[in-house]
């Protein structure tokens, strides 16, 4: 009787690495992304497509941080009458930072003729008068796709608004400062959604950190 309680604990504490190294749940945003927080005036959507994928569909390993990074392209219907700008914010609801979606990048003052963006577009190759807003490693940053960590697949929203105003450049403005600009000026918005997970044969190194904050 003694050998088999021993042989029950010995397995019993066998197990418990196990359930000890499974990875923790990403914590859930607070917030939600910038679709459903900041809702357009009307019931007026625009029909946002990428060439990369249907929405819902898996994003290509090329178009993330484990291989390429390739700009996947993106194009979204004209919006309604009085639009004179777009938006562009790309968020990941699957996992969270300061308690908010993790955002990846945001393109703003789209002049209103643009309505494409053409895949692998450069760094430098966003439309004239467009400017980038804040993004994964801080602000003013072009296309930074996701780096999924393994584990459950992530949604990847790709956000566009159509804006009755044009915002004020700033290269250093952070998310709070982009949609509190958009605040009462969006006209119509819309959506594609991308799901990312982790590459089981990554070509790319993984991202540097970010450096440390100065002290106060």
């Amino acid at each position: 009787m003694k050998s088999l309680y021993a042989t029950a604990a010995i397995l019993a504490f066998a197990a418990i690495p196990a359930f000890a190294q499974a990875p923790a749940a990403p914590a859930a945003p607070s917030r939600p992304n910038a679709l459903v927080e900041f809702p357009a005036k009307g019931s007026a959507k625009l029909t946002v497509t990428t060439p990369a994928w249907t929405d819902g569909g898996d994003i290509p390993f090329e178009n993330t941080q484990y291989r390429s990074n390739i700009f996947p392209g993106l194009a979204w219907s004209a919006g309604p009458s009085g639009t004179k700008s777009y938006a562009v914010i790309m968020q990941d609801t699957g996992g969270s930072r300061n308690g908010a979606p993790i955002l990846h990048w945001t393109l703003y003052n789209i002049p209103v003729s643009v309505t494409k963006l053409d895949a692998a577009m450069p760094a430098t190759g966003n439309p004239p008068g467009s400017s980038y807003g804040p993004g994964l490693r801080g602000a003013a940053q072009p296309y930074n796709g996701p780096r999924t960590p393994a584990g459950p697949k992530h949604p990847y929203h790709m956000q566009v608004f159509a804006l009755d105003s044009t915002l004020k450049a700033d290269p250093a403005l952070d998310y709070d400062g982009l949609v509190n600009q958009m605040k009462g000026h969006i006209l119509a918005d819309g959506e594609v959604v991308g799901m990312g997970s982790v590459d089981p044969n990554p070509t790319a190194p993984p991202p540097a950190p970010p450096p440390p904050k100065p002290a106060n």
